[in-house]
């Protein structure tokens, strides 16, 4: 449709809040929009020049537009997002998520069982969920088997069947789990208040089941009955240590939905912390992919909404990172600056950067599996992306590693023609350096490794990645001054976490675009730097090769050193230490060998040497 035919009709549209439909020639659906007015925001697209391809096309394909006028934002708000996941029109965000979820029903059926299923059915059934996790589901089956009797059995236990007994009670009633229903010993009642019990269970508020257990308990404890109030103390401790296992930010908190999210080109990432009386009773991370011109606010709306009906939530507050226009009636949005609301957003940004993180590095895992032109195309870009002056067909990346702050070490891989070549790995043990300087550190690898390439008269990189910024790139360049290697090679500093790119000598970073290939190159072989140096690092403190002065000491082994240098950091620190506080750490018979060590014969218990 030209914007000369969209102006012939532009009239008969109407100007109430509404949805609009575009569809192609052949009557397909390309793209569903809500609008508080229809004309005004159909006019946008046919009324401006649009920089974005997606959208300049869409307009092009555009045939003919249909319309549904409702009373509310909110209407057209839902009504939008419904067509969307029912018809998944090519020119509307893409929700990537293609699982089927897992429930736990309570049977519409006498004395109802309660399990786990994928397959909801309309049969009268209650489903609770759905739950990301089967193993949470699980789990929480475990729980309600241990504290709330309830049938297993598949019989049919409709009221003629159990007047004329035709069963009889079987192992599971002798164990306790069970209160024998298919013999006319447990009334539909007292039943329906354990199904209440376990739906307390599912939505996180064990108070009232510990309560009730408590009376029970103190009932039979009154009447002389100790083994059964001893059973239900068993309960009682039973689901107090799961309450504790749970992740609870604040009981107080009540219910809410968290959402973050993370937008890099064409994609975006959002996770959900699904709050119930404080504790985070599910989380789940999805990709969406953006088709048009949609900004952050769009598509987080898109999948708060997304979400909320998916997990069936009713939560009446969402916190967001950004504001956003959620038009459901009765839902606060909320944008905290500090408190447990702020670090519960916190805790979904880190659950949201993990899973892209994931994702990149499973993508970047595939590079090994190119065809030497594709790769050969990667390095073309990467040489174009940071200037350099020669085709980066041999990379080189160094990295430091420590642990607790002790036993420094560092690593040096390298990639040629775009992929690792192991058998030219190196790892390096710190010898001119004392204590923990990372800055010395590079200077020091940096140095070895490449007089070490000269005296052997190797090759040298094109291109040499120096992972941590700003400060180590100095301390790097100030080797491959004294080596007189200045213009041999490009060196860069890759800044940890922020991805930045420094030249040395230059103030301002280089971003490179996050989905280049270029990138998820850089990615692949600062992962790989990583993941070698924890490597030899973790086999050297397994092989015993690390020593300190506390594994030194007669009577204290490496657990017990380790221990210590995880808490203090280390040797140092340990070693101003009194007596009581090391006895509080490693109890008073080791206490007393470290501090006579250190300080000579050590005072008794609780007194203070002069």
């Amino acid at each position: 449709m030209t914007g000369a035919e969209f102006q012939s009709i532009s009239h008969t549209i109407p100007v109430e809040a509404g949805i609009y439909k575009y569809y192609d020639e052949q009557g397909t659906l390309l793209y569903v929009g809500k609008a508080k007015s229809l004309r005004k925001r159909v006019s946008s697209y046919f009324v401006k020049n649009h920089d974005n391809y997606k959208t300049r096309k869409l307009v092009q394909h555009i045939h003919h537009i249909e319309f549904t006028i409702v009373d509310s934002e909110q209407d057209a708000f839902l009504l939008e997002n419904s067509l969307i996941k029912q018809f998944q029109p090519k020119y509307n965000i893409n929700l990537k998520d293609d699982k089927t979820y897992p429930y736990i029903v309570i049977k519409h059926e006498a004395f109802p069982r309660v399990f786990l299923t994928r397959n909801v059915i309309k049969d009268g059934s209650e489903y609770l969920g759905p739950f990301t996790s089967v193993g949470r589901v699980r789990e929480l089956l475990e729980v309600i088997k241990n504290n709330i009797p309830l049938r297993t059995c598949n019989l049919n236990l409709s009221e003629q069947n159990v007047r004329k007994g035709k069963y009889k009670v079987c192992l599971e009633y002798h164990l306790g789990n069970c209160k024998g229903p298919c013999e006319g010993l447990q009334t539909e009642e007292d039943y329906r208040e354990g199904l209440q019990q376990v739906r307390n269970v599912l939505k996180g508020n064990l108070t009232p089941v510990m309560n009730m257990f408590k009376e029970q308990m103190m009932e039979h404890a009154a009447n002389m009955e100790f083994e059964k109030a001893e059973i239900l103390r068993k309960k009682i401790d039973s689901l107090r240590e799961y309450s504790a296992k749970s992740t609870i930010v604040n009981t107080r908190l009540g219910n809410m939905d968290v959402f973050s999210i993370i937008s890099e080109g064409n994609h975006a990432y959002v996770n959900y912390l699904r709050i119930l009386n404080g504790t985070i009773a599910d989380t789940k991370t999805v990709t969406l992919e953006k088709q048009l011109e949609e900004g952050e606010e769009e598509v987080l709306t898109y999948a708060i909404a997304y979400m909320r009906d998916v997990f069936k939530s009713i939560n009446s507050e969402i916190v967001v990172p950004i504001p956003v226009e959620y038009p459901e009636s009765n839902v606060t949005i909320t944008v905290p600056k500090g408190g447990d609301k702020k670090k519960l957003l916190e805790l979904s940004e880190k659950n949201v950067n993990y899973f892209k993180e994931e994702l990149y590095r499973k993508k970047i895992l595939h590079l090994e599996g190119k065809s030497d032109m594709e790769r050969k195309q990667v390095l073309y870009q990467l040489q174009a992306d940071l200037e350099l002056p020669a085709l980066p067909l041999h990379i080189e990346c160094f990295d430091n590693s420590n642990f607790q702050g002790a036993y420094p070490v560092a690593a040096c891989v390298v990639f040629k023609d775009g992929v690792a070549s192991k058998k030219d790995y190196r790892h390096f043990n710190i010898k001119t350096v004392e204590g923990i300087n990372d800055f010395a550190s590079m200077k020091e690898i940096v140095y070895r490794r490449y007089s070490r390439l000269l005296a052997e008269a190797q090759p040298l990189p094109q291109l040499v990645i120096i992972d941590g910024g700003k400060g180590q790139l100095g301390s790097a360049m100030e080797s491959i001054r004294e080596l007189n290697l200045i213009g041999s090679m490009t060196v860069v500093g890759l800044a940890k976490n922020e991805e930045e790119i420094f030249f040395p000598g230059d103030s301002e970073s280089i971003k490179l675009p996050f989905n280049s290939e270029s990138l998820k190159l850089i990615r692949r072989v600062r992962d790989e730097v990583h993941r070698f140096g924890i490597t030899f690092h973790r086999n050297k403190r397994s092989k015993g090769t690390f020593k300190n002065e506390l594994e030194s000491i007669k009577g204290i082994g490496e657990n017990t050193a380790t221990q210590l240098l995880k808490t203090f950091r280390s040797v140092n620190k340990v070693k101003q230490l009194s007596l009581d506080d090391l006895t509080n750490e490693v109890g008073a018979a080791k206490a007393r060998l470290i501090y006579t060590h250190f300080h000579g014969d050590a005072p008794a218990p609780g007194t203070v040497k002069e």
